[in-house]
């Protein structure tokens, strides 16, 4: 590490000061916080070639042993009293509880013990455990005393899945679900089932228990309609339900021309179902397929059973949605549920906007549209103050600027006349500073995200549980490992939380990294293994997606 001794000169004082070259701007302004009680962003020190900048190498300046920095600023509301004392005594992790260093960001999460084929159901906990909103109205819930009406607690299972949850997050250690699989079997007995080839329990369908576990949700997981309201509704129905508009239209032509008209009606749903066949190679296509099918009723017109078709759309849309690969059917001959090992892709972000039906598109489409425009100027932004900070260190990208459609330079304003000393009209350019060009695009960006939040329809602003663009991002998986649903392994994946930020208090960018829940195995591995999900044999396969609505931003340009 090479050094240089300067002076910095700031109010009368002088501190003597080693620069470290192979250090940035912003190294060099702590240097002097704790020199003269003035914080980094208050500081102004002039050098050659104009302000420092927080990322400017120092190397870049050609500093001189003895040489005399000028620094201008003022401290702020401490007094200048340097650098505070922390208000909180700092705890290393070795001297924390369990469960407070369970509780600490991006800490690992605890994993849960098979308890004998119940990986089935240790996956769709995991998953499920995903939805905050779940933990939240969980920890508020108080079951009903025990009577002609309530339930006994141990039975409970919205009870024991609070308590569950709970004694997770204050361990990184497996946690055995003991209560829950008894309160479980209680409720459903299907999942006591003895296996047929051993003296255990059964392999179970993860499908089947993640189902029974959010009927049971819905039918006592109660939230207030809004935080004065004296209301309240399922909680399933406000995060997790959607709603099709369906019609039903007979096959035969002999059927409308007698005059029978379609039937329209409403239709509750927990998940969208992707049906596979030779042609599915997409979620999209598997989507499709589960919204129209085929059934069998008595036609009033032709007195006799027919043939309808039934084609949903969606008027509805959940800020958690489910979607189920349809991989296992009834096989006569093994007597054994089989599984479609076609391989199917599906989407890190998913758009639904198509499946909706008009109405809902109509309120959709402005604010999908307005999304991607933000997240391009982002996206466009970023890409810019990379370019700058990689030339600030002399590895200069060649060609035009990123964000000036094509000029050379993005610093040029306007040109301005000016008068030469004969008297003749002369042209002059100006030339914008990187503060002043951030702070215009930083303002298109703001002016942006106000546009896209006034675009929300005030029906759909009202109704926190539901998805406002269209767009979803993919936060959990239930997978399935064998050929058979009766057999085989379970596993959840859930993608990780980005933590929060200390100094801004907002939630940092995401590593794009996931927890992968092998039973008591809990490992972190990178989106690559997702993609690797889509099937196409016995090896792990996506059974379940879990969707949450993308986070839109507020009026004021923060994500919510």
């Amino acid at each position: 590490m090479a050094t240089i001794p300067v002076v910095v000169k700031h109010q009368g004082k002088k501190y003597d000061v080693e620069v470290d070259t192979e250090s940035t701007g912003e190294v060099f302004k702590f240097q002097l916080y704790s020199l003269t009680g003035v914080e980094p962003e208050r500081q102004k020190i002039v050098v050659k070639g104009g302000q420092l900048k927080d990322d400017a190498p120092m190397s870049k300046f050609g500093f001189k042993p003895g040489q005399t920095i000028m620094m201008l600023g003022t401290p702020g509301n401490d007094g200048g009293e340097g650098l505070a004392r922390p208000k909180e005594q700092i705890k290393f992790v070795e001297d924390m509880t369990e469960a407070e260093a369970a509780q600490q960001e991006g800490a690992t999460p605890a994993g849960l013990t098979n308890l004998g084929n119940t990986c089935y159901l240790n996956s769709t906990l995991q998953t499920l455990r995903a939805i905050p909103e779940l933990h939240d109205a969980l920890v508020k819930y108080e079951p009903q005393s025990a009577g002609a009406t309530g339930t006994l607690p141990q039975l409970d299972l919205t009870k024991q899945l609070r308590d569950l949850y709970k004694y997770m997050g204050e361990t990184q250690d497996a946690f055995p679900p003991h209560a829950f699989l008894a309160a479980l079997r209680g409720a459903f007995p299907q999942f006591a089932e003895r296996s047929r080839t051993g003296g255990g329990f059964a392999q179970q369908d993860a499908e089947e228990a993640w189902s029974q576990i959010v009927s049971q949700l819905r039918s006592k997981l109660r939230v207030k309609d809004h935080p004065q309201a004296t209301t309240d509704s399922p909680f399933i129905d406000r995060y997790m339900s959607g709603e099709f508009s369906s019609e039903l239209l007979c096959d035969e032509p002999a059927a409308r021309e007698g005059g029978e008209e379609p039937i329209t009606s409403k239709d509750t749903f927990l998940k969208l179902n992707c049906h596979i066949d030779g042609s599915t190679n997409h979620l999209r296509d598997g989507i499709a397929n589960g919204l129209s099918e085929k059934l069998e009723k008595r036609s009033e017109v032709l007195g006799r059973d027919a043939v309808y078709t039934k084609t949903s759309k969606i008027s509805r849309l959940p800020k958690y949605l489910t979607v189920q690969f349809v991989r296992f059917f009834w096989k006569r001959e093994t007597q054994k549920k089989a599984k479609i090992m076609r391989k199917v892709t599906f989407p890190h972000e998913l758009d639904v906007v198509e499946f909706c039906d008009d109405n809902l598109k109509k309120m959709l489409v402005p604010v999908r549209d307005k999304v991607r425009e933000v997240r391009k100027d982002e996206e466009d932004i970023e890409r810019m103050r990379k370019r700058r900070k990689l030339n600030a260190k002399g590895e200069d990208i060649p060609g035009p600027s990123i964000l000036t459609g094509g000029k050379k330079d993005d610093k040029k304003d306007d040109k301005k006349a000016g008068t030469s000393a004969d008297g003749d009209v002369e042209m002059t350019e100006t030339f914008k500073t990187d503060d002043e060009i951030d702070a215009e695009r930083d303002a298109g960006l703001l002016a942006a995200k106000k546009e896209l939040n006034s675009l929300i329809n005030p029906d759909l602003a009202k109704d926190d549980g539901a998805n406002q663009s269209g767009l979803y991002e993919l936060r959990g998986v239930v997978t399935h490992q064998g050929a058979s649903a009766d057999s085989g392994h379970y596993t959840g994946y859930v993608k990780k939380t980005a933590p929060i930020d200390p100094k801004t208090g907002k939630r940092q960018e995401e590593d794009g990294n996931w927890w992968w829940f092998n039973d008591d195995k809990v490992s972190e591995v990178t989106s690559d293994k997702i993609d690797a999900l889509a099937g196409g044999g016995e090896s792990h396969s996506a059974l379940i997606l879990l969707y949450r609505a993308i986070p839109l931003p507020a009026a004021d340009g923060i994500v919510e």
